[in-house]
């Protein structure tokens, strides 16, 4: 692949989970080896890829899978990341303390070491999808992190539906959004709206890119994993969209990795021709940080 400074190829590890953890972790560490071999800069796993979407339902006893944000997973994923020389953005079940959860994602260089740890801010309570019941909702903000190759921006799947929160992490500099996610059909869902859901997903995050100049990079997982109420089947469609809002590679529903180049200068190019932060009107904007304008006040 290309050497030119401007090149990023970015690896998306799309995979299936099992109940065994260190399995999930050694597949892992396969495919960001794959990924490295195949000249990726920056790899990313999906959400919580160390065991299934256990948010179907709550069991206390379910907690015992997570784990400091220097524990062992991401210490294994770390010598991942050094033996290949990339970076990669690692989710993980962080135990903060005693009573203490959240959904977060370590960034990880690649000599191994942390380059920054995000907290998912929106914490979904949804069918099959009770997220509030482990997750405090993050706390470190919104971020850009410099790697030796772009700006990235870190966000977590329910995060991609919150343009405020695209917007402020493009804002802090970042040149790519990536977002590590567990979404899927719930099987008496799909026939009826699947395709929908589908086609909304990918639109809300191409929107993110054209609005904010920048690329976005969207890591699902895939499989059916069932719960007592028919489970999730996980749709896969791992993709990457440039500035513009053009998919540049898209997924099956099946287990694959995609390396893909993405050219840096593309931001540039398209802010210049659609100029959205400069014709911000940063002075009109008074109440956004509201929940909601009762009566159009």
């Amino acid at each position: 692949m290309a050497t030119d400074p401007q090149i990023v190829n970015v690896g998306l590890v799309q995979m299936s989970t099992s109940d065994d953890k260190s399995s999930n972790i050694g597949k892992a560490c396969q495919r960001i080896q794959e990924a490295a071999q195949r000249g990726a800069h920056i790899v990313c796993l999906q959400e919580l890829f160390a065991s299934p979407y256990f948010c179907q339902s709550e069991d206390a006893a379910v907690f015992d899978l997570a784990e400091p944000a220097d524990g062992p997973t991401v210490s294994t994923i770390a010598e991942a990341a050094k033996q290949n020389s990339v970076t990669v953005i690692a989710p993980i079940f962080e135990r903060r303390a005693a009573g203490i959860y959240h959904n977060s994602l370590v960034v990880l260089g690649p000599d191994g070491e942390r380059l920054a740890l995000y907290r998912k801010m929106h914490i979904p309570d949804d069918p099959n999808y009770y997220e509030k019941f482990y997750f405090a909702p993050g706390d470190l903000g919104f971020m850009a992190v410099r790697t030796p190759h772009a700006q990235v921006g870190t966000l977590i799947c329910w995060d991609q539906w919150y343009p405020e929160a695209a917007r402020l992490t493009a804002m802090r500099g970042a040149q790519i959004l990536f977002y590590p996610t567990a979404i899927g059909w719930l099987p008496q869902d799909k026939a009826e709206f699947g395709a929908a859901q589908l086609d909304a997903w990918k639109t809300i995050q191409r929107g993110h890119a054209i609005a904010n100049g920048v690329f976005v990079v969207a890591v699902n997982r895939v499989g059916h994993e069932p719960s007592a109420n028919g489970g999730i089947q996980f749709w896969g469609h791992s993709f990457v969209a440039d500035p513009f809002g053009v998919v540049l590679a898209e997924g099956g529903e099946g287990e694959e990795v995609l390396v893909v180049p993405i050219d840096l200068r593309r931001s540039e190019a398209t802010r210049r021709n659609w100029p959205f932060f400069r014709d911000r009107r940063i002075d009109a904007y008074a109440g956004i940080e509201r929940r909601f304008l009762e009566g159009g006040e």
